[in-house]
This record gives structure tokens, sequence and C-alpha cells, in this order.
């Protein structure tokens, strides 16, 4: 079978509305390395970069309230830059390159249900002519699945 744990979606079939940074952009810890007083940064597994996140509003006015906001993971050489403001908006519109998404099996109190990691190779401006970037001077960066359950 061609797909192994994780899936390649463009943009806007994640988000059909848009997506808005709401946070700002944050180192992922390794829990695994990290100690106390010492905090280590996640590295991808497939490119060995730091990976970061960033939590995005979904547009989509039919998203349930508690699925408005998910995270998307970017694995970059220095801290993704999220795009500058538009005027009149709250939030800044963002759209992601190379998008995948992992599905998995969350358990919660003894029921199952299936949520998506989310990870992308670069963050810009929609449109394409952006001032964010995924790391390395606006060229996208490698990665894989970040969190959105």
């Amino acid at each position: 079978m061609a797909i192994k744990n994780k899936f390649a979606v463009p943009m806007g079939e994640v988000f059909p509305h848009g997506a808005y940074v709401v946070s700002e952009v944050e180192p992922v810890r390794d829990f695994d390395k990290s100690a106390p007083g010492r905090p280590v940064q996640q590295l991808d597994k497939e490119t060995g970069l730091p990976v970061w996140s960033v939590s995005v509003l979904d547009a989509d006015p039919d998203a349930r309230s508690k699925d408005k906001t998910v995270v998307i993971k970017i694995a970059a050489t220095h801290q993704p830059v999220p795009p500058d403001t538009a005027a009149g908006l709250p939030f800044r519109p963002v759209e992601f390159d190379g998008l995948t998404v992992t599905p998995y099996v969350q358990e919660n109190g003894g029921r199952a249900r299936v949520a998506y990691s989310l990870r992308a190779t670069a963050m810009r401006a929609p449109g394409g002519h952006g001032h964010g970037s995924g790391g390395r001077g606006g060229k996208p960066q490698g990665g894989q699945d970040g969190e959105a359950a």
C-alpha cells in the first residue's frame, strides 16, 4: 500500500475556509530527553531539524468548537515567522506548504476515536507572497505529523 502512516494533503482540503495564526511559534519539547530545568527541543525523525509548533484557528463556520483550534508542527532550521497581520482582521491569515496528516487512535476514558496530527514544511501568507517561512530563507522545510485532535 502506498500510504504508510502519514499522507500529504492540500491546504484547501484541511482548511477550506482558511486558517489564522492564534499563538506564538514555539519549540516543541522532547519530553524523553528533557530534564527539570533543562528543556530539550524535539528533532524531526526524518530530517533531524528542530520541531516548532503554532496554533491556528480553523475558519470553518461548521467546525465543532473543540476542533476550531489545531496545532501544526513545522520542522525547520530556524524558528518559523508567521505572516504579517492583515488590515481589518483580528488574526493573521496563514497557509501551510507541504501539509501532511497522520491519523491515530486517541483513547479518552475508555472511548476511542480517530484523531489527526498535522505537520507542514513551511508557513506563509495566503496567496504565496508572504513574509513567513518554514525556516531557511523562506524555502520549505521537511516534516511529518503534528497535533490536531
